[in-house]
């Protein structure tokens, strides 16, 4: 299931198991571990579902870049420069 993560919605409690070291030193840095842990989640989140869609989508991405590799890009961007 996908869901958007531009607004995460109400905060729960939750309880962490976090190594010694690192707390100590994300406390002696002042750091919200909070809002630290929820920004580590939120980018494991994000890069499980970009793996996520990537596999599910990799035959249609194969496909065309098959297409491409023997038709070419349809335009070609300016930066690609002429052959």
């Amino acid at each position: 299931m996908h869901i958007s993560l531009d607004n995460p919605g109400k905060r729960q409690p939750i309880n962490l198991t976090i190594g010694e070291n690192i707390l100590k030193e994300a406390k002696r840095l002042k750091l919200n571990t909070s809002k630290a842990a929820e920004a580590g989640i939120l980018e494991a989140v994000r890069l499980e579902q970009e793996r996520q869609w990537k596999e599910e989508n990799a035959k249609a991405i194969n496909a065309y870049n098959c297409e491409v590799s023997k038709r070419g890009v349809l335009l070609k961007p300016s930066w690609l420069g002429e052959e």
